[in-house]
């Protein structure tokens, strides 16, 4: 359980801040880059649940549980030594990963095939599901850099993936299910 006594702590005011194992990193670290733009992707989350409901807002929820967990995750390198921690280390899982695809599955029978891209936009719903679809984006490339020269969990990276497409396929659910969608014409404006 966490408890937070205080909110500033004035230990990051040189510009470091402690990973989830105690080391102390620069705060532009690609790994605190990483999961700082995780929980920018959960802040985007709650801005489309002001506009969601039933049972998307649901899913919604648990993607923002589930985006702690992928936080506490990559908070943490060394998985390697996992077993040494005083408590147990909090890794993202496959069956996170299938829980978002059976979910885009169910989500994808409702939707016509795409026969165009599609612009961003439409329900207020859809528009904020794809900021969180590029901002999750931007967490994945993140990631994958961060693979580059650190081990991670290859689950988080799994997670992110189909997060974003999680986001595409919500997205179009909440423009009618898709028959709202906003058709990019190309080279319209010429």
């Amino acid at each position: 359980m966490v408890v937070l006594n205080r909110i500033y702590t004035k230990t990051g005011d040189q510009g470091e801040t402690a990973l989830g194992n105690g080391a102390r990193v620069a705060k532009h670290a690609l790994r605190v880059s990483a999961y700082g733009t995780v929980d920018e992707t959960n802040a985007t989350v709650g801005l489309a649940r002001l506009h969601s409901e039933g049972e998307l807002d649901g899913l919604l929820a648990m993607i923002q549980n589930d985006l702690f967990d992928l936080g506490a995750d990559l908070c943490r390198p060394d998985m390697e030594r996992d077993g040494e921690a005083p408590y147990p280390v909090l890794r993202m899982s496959a069956a996170q990963v299938t829980r978002l695809e059976a979910e885009i599955d169910r989500m994808n029978e409702r939707l016509d095939p795409l026969r165009s891209f599609i612009l961003p936009g439409g329900s207020a719903l859809s528009a904020h599901l794809h900021l969180c679809r590029t901002v999750s984006r931007r967490a994945e490339r993140l990631v994958v850099e961060l693979a580059t020269i650190e081990a991670i969990n290859h689950d988080a990276l799994r997670y992110l993936n189909r997060l974003s497409d999680w986001f595409f396929v919500a997205a179009r659910i909440a423009n009618n299910d898709g028959r709202a969608d906003v058709l990019w014409v190309p080279g319209a404006n010429r």
